[in-house]
This record gives C-alpha cells, sequence and structure tokens, in this order.
C-alpha cells in the first residue's frame, strides 16, 4: 500500500445473520486524492460507509486513520475523529423540521464545547459564514421541509464540509443536483483535494468520474475486484470488474405509439410560465429530460393528481382526466414511482411483499381481510422480473441496498396493470446493471399502457425511450425520435440556447 495513505481498510468483514455482506475487504485512501468506488447495488457499497461513518461495528478487520486506530461507536465519533459523510439518503444529512442556518451550524450547537444557551444571532452569523464559504445560495430561515431535493442535497453537503473533514465519504452527492449545482461541488472537492483530504466518492455517473477520479476502486460480492489508477483511468475495466461481465450498450428500436392514452392541452404548470401540448401513445416510451429544477417533476405530480394546474385539460382514454387526488389518479390506471422514495416511496418498516402491495389491497382482499398468499406471489414475480438481491419476498426494506429499494418501488407500480405510468427519475441511486434490468422491464411490458420517464441524464434516456421531450422553464420546448438524434440542437434546447445561434459559432 502507498505510503501516501492516511486512510485504510485491511480485512473488513461484516455479516447480517447468517449473510456475509463484507468479506475481507481492503482499500485505502490518500491524502489529497479521490478515490472512486464502484459498486454494484448489493454489492456492500452502504454498509462500508454506514461502518467508515460509526452507525454499524464491523466484525473483524482493521481501520487506521494517520497511523492511529479508526474505532468509532457513533457518527459523531467518526466526526470528531475527522471522518465525515453525506450519505445517500439525503434525510440522513439534514434536519427536516429545522431551518438551513440550524442545520448548518447544528454540529456545532451539540458537539464538544457547545455554549449552555442557545443564541439565534450567533446560529445565523455562523450559519451564513458556511454559506458563503460553500456558496450556498439559499434562504437560512428556510425550513429544510420547503425546500426542493437538490437544495435539501446542498444543505447536507454544506454541512459536512463544514466540518473541515481529514477523509471525506460522498455517497452518490449528484444525483440530485443540477448541473450548475454538480460544478459547485466539484470545485469544492476540489479545493478539499488541494489541502489534502483523502475522499472516497461512491458513483455510477461516469461524467463525475472522469471529472474527479484519480483513482477506482470495483466491489463485487463484498470485496475489492479491480483496481484502476494511472492517467489513462480503464472505464470500462471498473465496470467489468463491478459487475464479472461486460455491460453491453442499450441498444433501442424506436416504437411507433399505438392509439392514443394521454391528452394535455394547453397546460401550464404555473401561472407565468408557456402553457404547452403533449400526447403519450399505447405501447410507447417517452422520457422527457432537461436540467434540475426546469418543472420535471412538477408535470409528474399534476399527472398524478398531487399537483393541480395553473390552467390546461387532460383527457384520459378520450374522457375528461383531472384528478383532485392521487387517489382518483390511481383509481383511473395512472400509477407514479416517485423520485424520492425514501420520503415517498418506501415503508422502511414493512417487508417487500408488505411494499409492494401496499397501494392494492383492496384489490388484493375479500371480506376486508387482505390474501397474504397473493401479496406474496405478487411480490416473488417482482423480484424475478427485476432480478431484485434478496433472501425472500419477507425481508424487510431496511435491509436491502438502495438500488434494490429501487426495484421494489418499480416492480410495485409494475405489479398491476396501468394505463399510464410515470416515473421520476427512476434510475437514482441505481448502478449500470440494475439500470438495465429496469428498463428493459419497463420495455417487455409496456404494451397496453403509455410510458413516461422523467430523466436528466441522458444516457438513460437514450437508453430505454421511444421519444424524447426536452421541458425548459417549465415547457416542453423539443421533440426527438429516439432515431439518429441532432445531439447538439438537443443539448442546446436543454440549456436554452437558440440552435443556429450555436452553430454559427
Amino acid at each position: 500500500m502507498g505510503e501516501m495513505a492516511v486512510f485504510r481498510v485491511e480485512g473488513v468483514r461484516k455479516s447480517f445473520g447468517q449473510v456475509p455482506v463484507l468479506q475481507g475487504l481492503d482499500l485505502e485512501l490518500k491524502a489529497g486524492e479521490v478515490t472512486v468506488l464502484m459498486g454494484a447495488n448489493g454489492a456492500g457499497k452502504s454498509t462500508l460507509v454506514r461502518i467508515l461513518s460509526g452507525v454499524y461495528t464491523r466484525d473483524a478487520g482493521t481501520i487506521t486513520l494517520s497511523g492511529a486506530a479508526f474505532e468509532p461507536t457513533t457518527p459523531a465519533e467518526a466526526i470528531r475523529a475527522g471522518v465525515v459523510t453525506v450519505h445517500q439518503n439525503i434525510n440522513d444529512g439534514v434536519i427536516a423540521d429545522l431551518d438551513v442556518a440550524t442545520n448548518l451550524t447544528l454540529d456545532r450547537l451539540n458537539g464538544r464545547g457547545a455554549r449552555l444557551f442557545f443564541n439565534p444571532r450567533r446560529v445565523r452569523r455562523e450559519a451564513a459564514a458556511v454559506a458563503v464559504r460553500m456558496g450556498l445560495a439559499i434562504d437560512l430561515s428556510a425550513s429544510i421541509n420547503d425546500l426542493t431535493l437538490a437544495d435539501r442535497q446542498m444543505v447536507a453537503i454544506a454541512r459536512a464540509m463544514a466540518h473541515e473533514p481529514r477523509v471525506l465519504i460522498l455517497d452518490e452527492p449528484t444525483s440530485s443536483l443540477s448541473s450548475a449545482e454538480a460544478d459547485r461541488l466539484f470545485e469544492l472537492v476540489d479545493r478539499l483535494k488541494a489541502r489534502g483530504v483523502a475522499i472516497l466518492y461512491i458513483s455510477h455517473r461516469m461524467s463525475d468520474i472522469r471529472r474527479l477520479a484519480d483513482s477506482i476502486l470495483a466491489l463485487r460480492d463484498g470485496r475489492i475486484t479491480g483496481r484502476f489508477e494511472g492517467p489513462e483511468l480503464d472505464y470500462e475495466g471498473a465496470v467489468k470488474a463491478m459487475l464479472g461481465r461486460k455491460v453491453a450498450a442499450g441498444d433501442v428500436s424506436a416504437r411507433t405509439a399505438g392509439r392514443p392514452v394521454l391528452c394535455v392541452r394547453g397546460l401550464k404548470l404555473s401561472p407565468q410560465t408557456r402553457p404547452f401540448d403533449l400526447d403519450l401513445g399505447e405501447g410507447e416510451i417517452v422520457a422527457v429530460t432537461g436540467l434540475v429544477g426546469v418543472g420535471k417533476s412538477a408535470l409528474a405530480e399534476t399527472l398524478f393528481g398531487a399537483r393541480a394546474p395553473a390552467a390546461g385539460e387532460m383527457t384520459l382514454d378520450g374522457r375528461r382526466y383531472g384528478p383532485k387526488t392521487t387517489r382518483q389518479a390511481i383509481a383511473r390506471g395512472v400509477f407514479l414511482v416517485a423520485k424520492d422514495r425514501a420520503i415517498s416511496g418506501i415503508v422502511p418498516d414493512f417487508n417487500i411483499y408488505e411494499n409492494i402491495s401496499l397501494p392494492f389491497l383492496k384489490r388484493l382482499s375479500s371480506l376486508g381481510i387482505a390474501s397474504r398468499r397473493a401479496e406474496r406471489a405478487k411480490a416473488r414475480q417482482q423480484i424475478a422480473d427485476l432480478s431484485v438481491v434478496c433472501r425472500s419476498e419477507r425481508d424487510e426494506m431496511q435491509t436491502l441496498s438502495g438500488g434494490n429499494q429501487q426495484k421494489v418501488m418499480v416492480g410495485r407500480w409494475l405489479s398491476e396493470p396501468s394505463r399510464l405510468l410515470i416515473l421520476d427519475e427512476p434510475f437514482q441511486g441505481v448502478d449500470i446493471a440494475a439500470r438495465r434490468d429496469i428498463g428493459d422491464k419497463l420495455r417487455a411490458s409496456a404494451a397496453g399502457r403509455s410510458t413516461i420517464l422523467f430523466l436528466t441524464e441522458l444516457d438513460e434516456a437514450f437508453e430505454v425511450a421511444d421519444r424524447i421531450l426536452v421541458m425548459s422553464e417549465q415547457t416542453i420546448v423539443g421533440e426527438h425520435l429516439n432515431t439518429d438524434i441532432d445531439i447538439e440542437r438537443l443539448l442546446c434546447e436543454i440549456a436554452g440556447k437558440p440552435y443556429q445561434q450555436v452553430s454559427a459559432r
């Protein structure tokens, strides 16, 4: 192992019951370098992060920080030692009922040396200093509950970086960020590197990896299966080491839509925006792409009855469609895989089959009593179809990796027939193979409904969609059949720039 390593993990093992998760894992983090950790869903990434951040204790192995034993029993102890983590689940990094200023200074208020009396003016002054240092342009008095997912993520990152870490662990930090916000994060990472901070960056996004990685570690089945260093990093080799096989590129043959399912006319998501029309046909998959904050989630919520439009009319199968509640939308066969599975998706204390059957208990019940046999059979089918990594349908959701939780959420809404299936960032936090599993299932089951996905990553849209629509400033500004797409035009539409003006440069 290299002389510059400040953080070493050697022979770490962790099992849950009879199930081994980490099996003699070794890694090192060097001062002033970004080490990217890539691993398939269920490979052990979340367990490793929880051990390093003091949430779990390991069963065996050693961890050292600057040559001294690192033995945190709580997250607070890990932070005091200089190992700071930004978790994939944003709610692990912020307190939703508190305001931004209190969140940014919370660790100082509760840590050693904290003052006896709470001083709001001092808290706001210290929070303002953190916000300026981190480039955080958010109202410090705003409640976390009122922030967008992207702003919550930025607060969690700023809170972590305010600790002046010696080791920083970032778990899928750009999953909810716009390109501008991601660039700001990358600049912060660059500054931390220059100060000698060792960084473990967990991501599957190739754009992040190419921008930041000094080295790549591939994790599979609880072991490091590949190390990639040097000026020319072998990205394809890292993916192969992570999965144990090569992943073929997606090959979508765009299909022609059948009869109309959803027709939208003159829709305005807010009073000041430009109205737009939208038609979705039976059997087709449409991806709506655009930057974070352009209205994708707002449109998804409007179609699902969770948000009222400012203007416009909708029809579903030729009949007026204007749900006042999500219950009404579900009754018409309109389903939504929500963007934030932790808040709007899973019930952590329920097992897999209970989570899948939850919206459909009435359909699975007789005389008010749910059929457990039917629930379990439905769950087993989705587990098989989506390759969910688990022991059985009785496993609790909390025992699954984030990617496998996401598969269960998709499986929930695929377990019953629908007329319109809406998926808001369904590939968030899942690895390349899991993304293909979900995409293949969506395409294989597309007959008999319309499917609309809201995606920030263009690669994801290319892999699954028949048509790609572009949103900007809460309206549809472009449409492309997924065959020989004019990429330059598409990127101009996403950026909100005139195509001819950019081409003329």
